[in-house]
């Protein structure tokens, strides 16, 4: 289950702070789950909507031919 956490600045900057220093303190796995979870979430939220069958991260490539 995850936990909702509330953490009250004085400043957008501070708040910004603060949410880097929580992200940076989480694993590389962690801060994946934690975007997938989002995104699952974002996707109930829209249901209906444009590109709501999407459940992976989008690739994009390029490809540049060199002489």
């Amino acid at each position: 289950m995850n936990k909702i956490w509330i953490n009250k600045t004085n400043s957008h900057e501070e708040a910004q702070l603060y949410d880097e220093a929580y992200y940076l303190s989480m694993t590389p796995e962690e801060r994946l789950e934690t975007i997938q979870f989002l995104r699952e979430e974002f996707s109930k939220l829209s249901k209906g909507r444009r590109h709501e069958g999407r459940k992976r991260l989008r690739r994009v490539f390029t490809i540049i031919k060199q002489k």
